[in-house]
C-alpha cells in the first residue's frame, strides 16, 4: 500500500472512531445555536400543523410531543401506553406473549389504575389476537385509537406549549443553508459516472457521511440533469433501513452534492471478489439476500422500480447490515402504468429489458436471483469470471441460455436462483401478486425471522473490521476527467436551485438524536420553565460576532492606526514630536500623542 493510502486511510479509521462527540467541532454549540422564540414567528404561521407529520414521523417532534405528554399528569399513562407497544414490536417471538399479556393487564383492564380509557374496548379482541398469534399486529386497533385521540385536543394544547416553541427552534436550526463549510472532507472512496463519492464529516455533530459529487460540467454534457435530481428526489422521500437515506443536498461552484448515509464496509463486489476465494458463505448469502429483499419490497410499496441491482451496489455498514445505493436508474411508476427502456448494466438486465418490453417491478426480483447466484457461484449466472462477451453475445445468452448450478448450491438456493431467474415475468418468483411476500416465504429463507429483521434486531453474520478501509486504494482509483467547453448558463441555475434544498428532517432529525446533540442541547428552565430563548416577554439576545484569530487583530491595530495618521495629515494636523522622547521613553508614545491630537 502507497504511503498516500496508509494516510488517507488512518485519517478515516480516526474520524469513524470519534464517535459520541469526539468528533464535534469545539465551536459546534454555536453552530447549533437556537433563535430567540420571537424569531420562529414565520415559520409558525407556516408549518403544516399535521399530528402525523409532527409528533410521529419526525424524531424530534416526536421526542418533544412525549416530553409535553409526561408533563400532563392526564397524559402520562397514554404515552407510556405508546412508548410499551414501541416496545412490543422489538421483542422477540419466544417474549412476545408474555410481554402483550403485561401490556393488557396494565393498560387495557378498567380495574389497572393506570388504564387507557380509550383502548378499553379492544381487551378481548387483543388477548384473542395475542393466543392466536403473538408474532401478528397484535395492537394494531389500540395503536390507531391511541393516536386519534392524541391528534385532538392534547395535540392543539401541545401547540400552545413551550415544547412546541422548542421544535420551531429546531427546525429553524435544521433549516439553516447547507454549504462546503458543513463538512470535513476525507479520503476518496470511489468514483461514478458523473463524479466522486468522498468520506466526510458534520462538524457540528461529528457524523460521518459519503458525499457523492456530481460535476456539473459532466451533468450538463451528459445530459443527466434528470437522473440527478430524480435520484435526489426519490432519495429524499424515502426512509428506510434498507436503502441509503439522503441527509443534505447542496451545490458548490463546480459539484451538486448528495450526502448519503456512510457505508464503511464496503461493497458487496469488493467482498465477493477480494477476500478469500470468489463467493460467500451460504449464510451470508441468506442474510444479504434477505435485507435486499426487504429493501426491494420497501422501494416497491412507493412505487418505484430499482432496475440497477448488482454487487456494486449493495453496500455493507459497520455492524454487517446492508442498504441498496445509487438509485439513479429507479423510477417511479404511476398508477397502473409500465415502463419501457434499455436501463441498467447489461450482465443484470432482465429479459424483458433487452426484449424492449414494457415492465415493471419484475426486473428487480430477477436482480435478485442474479445477486443470490453471484454471492454464491462466485461469478454472475451468465458470463464466467475475467470473460468479455459481445453485448449481442450477451443479450444472446440472458435471452436463451439456461444458468448453470455447480456444487457450491444447495437444493435450496439452487431453487430459489431457478424461480428468481424465470425468462418469462408473469411466472417469475415475486411477481405472483403478493408484492414479495412469496419470496420471503421460500425455503431458502426459514431460517430468517422478518420481522425482526424489518426492526433491525437480526444479528449479522460478518461484522466489518472497524479499523479496515474496504475500498480500493486512493492510487488505484482512476482520476476524474474535466470537461471543457461546457458553459453553464442561466438555465442551469435553476436546476441548481430545484436541488440545493438542504437538509433532509427526518435524517438530519435522527443524526441530532443520535449523535447526542440533542439531549445536550434540549434544555429548559429552572422546574419545567422556559428558558430565556423561549420567553417571548424577553428581547432576543445581539448576534454575537465570531471571534478572530491573532493575526486578523494585529492586522487590524496597524490597519487602524494607519488610517489615523492618514486622515490627521489630511487635516494638517500632525506635528513632529522630538525624536528622542519617542525612541528613548516608549515606542509608542508617537502614536499615543497623535491620539491625543
Amino acid at each position: 500500500m502507497e504511503i498516500e493510502s496508509m494516510v488517507a486511510n488512518s485519517a478515516l479509521i480516526r474520524a469513524r472512531e470519534g464517535g459520541g462527540g469526539k468528533g464535534r467541532s469545539w465551536k459546534w454549540r454555536e453552530m447549533l445555536r437556537f433563535p430567540h422564540i420571537s424569531q420562529c414567528e414565520d415559520l409558525a404561521m407556516s408549518i403544516e400543523r399535521d399530528y402525523y407529520s409532527l409528533c410521529v414521523k419526525q424524531p424530534i417532534g416526536k421526542k418533544l410531543f412525549q416530553l409535553f405528554c409526561q408533563s400532563r399528569p392526564d397524559l402520562q399513562n397514554y404515552i407510556s401506553l405508546q412508548d410499551a407497544l414501541d416496545t412490543f414490536e422489538t421483542k422477540c417471538d419466544e417474549e412476545r406473549r408474555d410481554f402483550g399479556i403485561r401490556i393488557i393487564q396494565k393498560y387495557l383492564m378498567s380495574q389497572s389504575n393506570q388504564c387507557v380509557p380509550v383502548v378499553l374496548p379492544h381487551e378481548q379482541s387483543c388477548i384473542q389476537s395475542l393466543e392466536f398469534d403473538p408474532c401478528g399486529d397484535v395492537f394494531h386497533d389500540c395503536r390507531e385509537d391511541l393516536h386519534e385521540y392524541l391528534s385532538g385536543e392534547p395535540f392543539l394544547q401541545y401547540q400552545d406549549s413551550m415544547f412546541f416553541d422548542r421544535f420551531l427552534q429546531w427546525k429553524m436550526v435544521e433549516r439553516q443553508p447547507i454549504t462546503k463549510h458543513v463538512f470535513r472532507q476525507y479520503r476518496l472512496l470511489g468514483k461514478g459516472g458523473f463524479g466522486e463519492v468522498w468520506a466526510c464529516q458534520v462538524r457540528a455533530t461529528g457524523m460521518m457521511y459519503a458525499c457523492k459529487k456530481l460535476e456539473k460540467t459532466h451533468v450538463k454534457k451528459r445530459r443527466g440533469e434528470s437522473m440527478a435530481l430524480n435520484e435526489k428526489q426519490i432519495l429524499e422521500g424515502l426512509d428506510s433501513r434498507f436503502v441509503v437515506n439522503l441527509a443534505y443536498a447542496y451545490e458548490t461552484k463546480h459539484a451538486l452534492c448528495m450526502v448519503l448515509t456512510m457505508m464503511n464496509g464496503g461493497d458487496l463486489r469488493f467482498h465477493i471478489y477480494n477476500i478469500g476465494a470468489p463467493g460467500l458463505e451460504e449464510d451470508r448469502v441468506r442474510f444479504y439476500a434477505a435485507e435486499v429483499c426487504c429493501g426491494l419490497m420497501h422501494l416497491h410499496q412507493e412505487s418505484i422500480v430499482y432496475r440497477d441491482l448488482k454487487p456494486e451496489n449493495i453496500l455493507l455498514d459497520d455492524n454487517g447490515h446492508i442498504r441498496i445505493s445509487d438509485l439513479g436508474l429507479a423510477v417511479r411508476l404511476s398508477e397502473s402504468r409500465m415502463v419501457r427502456g434499455r436501463v441498467g448494466t447489461l450482465g443484470y438486465m432482465a429479459p424483458e429489458v433487452i426484449s424492449h418490453e414494457h415492465y415493471g417491478k419484475t426486473v428487480d426480483w430477477w436482480g435478485l436471483g442474479c445477486l443470490i447466484y453471484e454471492m454464491t457461484a462466485g461469478q454472475p449466472p451468465f458470463r464466467s469470471r475475467g470473460e468479455h462477451p459481445s453485448t449481442s453475445d450477451m443479450e444472446r445468452r440472458i435471452l436463451t441460455q439456461q444458468e448453470e448450478y455447480n456444487d457450491k448450491f444447495c437444493q435450496e438456493v439452487k431453487d430459489l436462483c431457478s424461480l428468481l431467474l424465470t425468462k418469462e415475468p408473469r411466472q417469475r418468483l415475486g411477481c405472483w401478486g403478493a408484492n414479495g411476500k412469496e419470496v420471503q416465504s421460500h425455503a431458502f429463507f426459514k431460517k430468517i425471522n422478518f420481522r425482526m429483521l424489518e426492526a433491525g434486531l437480526v444479528e449479522p453474520p460478518f461484522k466489518p473490521d472497524p479499523r479496515q478501509v474496504y475500498c480500493s486504494d486512493v492510487q488505484d482509483i482512476e482520476e476524474f476527467s474535466t470537461v471543457k467547453g461546457v458553459i453553464l448558463d442561466q438555465k442551469d441555475n435553476n436546476f441548481y436551485s430545484k436541488f440545493n434544498t438542504g437538509s433532509v428532517p427526518i435524517t438530519w432529525q435522527n443524526e441530532i438524536i443520535e449523535m447526542g446533540c440533542f439531549r445536550e442541547l434540549n434544555i429548559f428552565g429552572p422546574s419545567g420553565s422556559r428558558s430565556p430563548d423561549l420567553d417571548w416577554s424577553q428581547a432576543p439576545d445581539p448576534p454575537r460576532h465570531p471571534k478572530r484569530n491573532l493575526l486578523h487583530r494585529i492586522f487590524r491595530q496597524t490597519s487602524n492606526s494607519r488610517s489615523v495618521r492618514r486622515k490627521q495629515t489630511e487635516f494638517g494636523v500632525q506635528r513632529r514630536l522630538p525624536e528622542a522622547r519617542t525612541t528613548q521613553r516608549c515606542p509608542l508614545r508617537t502614536d499615543a500623542a497623535q491620539r491625543r491630537l
